[in-house]
């Protein structure tokens, strides 16, 4: 009788790589996130500046960002800069680089559209209890602007975890290229075994953006 093929995820330590790839996801979605979020608010806020070529400049950036798949930035910055250019990049870096440029254009446009969402009468408001750019900012803006941004914010590092399993195109070994080796090896003795590897990889995905994804959702919920 063919074992089934659910058994190649408890042969050696084929579980346990997989958990490892998963460790390499999040390693690569949670830098960039964090690299983003700053460069993301300092992004967002010159997005507002009232200086027309600030404006064009944040425009293309936006869009350029936006518009590229992200599968093609990572071809042009691994596999095109380091030819044109003599760069020495790993893929690693690569990727981090990759996400890091599109976290910060996607936060960017959230920290704008929370500070544009902020009635002006409450600037004018500020301006009348004679109270300085700084303490306007600090004290009314920042925190309401906060409270806008905090589940988005969560949502888009969600967003990231889920993209970075592209990063295998460019010969990272995280958990769908983990997944892929085990399926690779185990073809004769275990032909239905990408149901099982794949299932397993959906809900290491599932479980590990879930609960970040109720979070944001209780936060909005709260707050609203």
């Amino acid at each position: 009788m063919q074992d089934l093929g659910i058994n190649v995820l408890f042969q050696g330590t084929n579980f346990w790589r997989l958990l490892g790839g998963l460790g390499i996801t999040l390693q690569i979605s949670l830098i960039s996130a964090g690299l983003s979020v700053p460069l993301g608010i300092l992004f967002g806020l010159f997005l507002t500046l009232k200086n027309p070529i600030a404006k064009v400049i944040g425009r293309l950036y936006l869009d350029f960002i936006r518009i590229m798949p992200q599968l093609v930035l990572l071809f042009l910055v691994f596999f095109g800069a380091t030819r044109a250019f003599g760069w020495n990049l790993s893929n690693y870096f690569s990727a981090i680089l990759v996400f890091t440029l599109w976290g910060t254009a996607e936060m960017g446009d959230l920290v704008r559209g929370a500070l544009i969402s902020i009635p002006g009468h409450q600037y004018e408001s500020a301006e009348a209890l004679g109270m300085s750019s700084m303490q306007t900012y600090r004290y009314i803006i920042i925190p309401q602007t906060l409270r806008r941004l905090i589940p988005l914010t969560i949502n888009l590092v969600t967003r990231m975890i889920k993209t970075t399993s592209l990063v295998v195109l460019i010969g990272i070994v995280e958990m769908v290229k983990v997944g892929q080796q085990i399926i690779d090896a185990n073809r004769f003795d275990y032909p239905t075994a990408a149901l099982w590897v794949y299932g397993v990889i959906f809900f290491l995905y599932f479980f590990t953006c879930w609960p970040i994804s109720m979070l944001a959702k209780q936060l909005e919920k709260k707050w609203n």
